[in-house]
């Protein structure tokens, strides 16, 4: 029903459903069996999306791969007065 991302589907988090306007809050120790997966779920890809950040981060980017602002640009040999 909700497609909220993952990043604000946190404890305290709260949502007015569109079709019947009752705020939902979605809390960590909530005993509903849905709010309760909703929140694991949630849990689970923003740790994946933090891992694949870090490795992300931590891989060395490739020797011969230049930024798209160099990209195609030589070095003249210089000026000749």
């Amino acid at each position: 029903m909700f497609r909220d991302r993952a990043g604000r589907l946190q404890d305290g988090y709260s949502r007015q459903c569109p079709s019947c306007e009752v705020v939902l809050f979605f809390a960590e120790d909530s005993q509903h069996p849905f709010v309760k997966r909703a929140m694991r779920d949630a849990r689970k890809v923003r740790k994946e999306m933090r891992e694949a950040e870090a490795a992300k981060l931590a891989a060395p980017e490739p020797q011969g791969a230049q930024s798209r602002r160099f990209a195609g640009r030589t070095r003249s040999a210089g000026r000749e007065d």
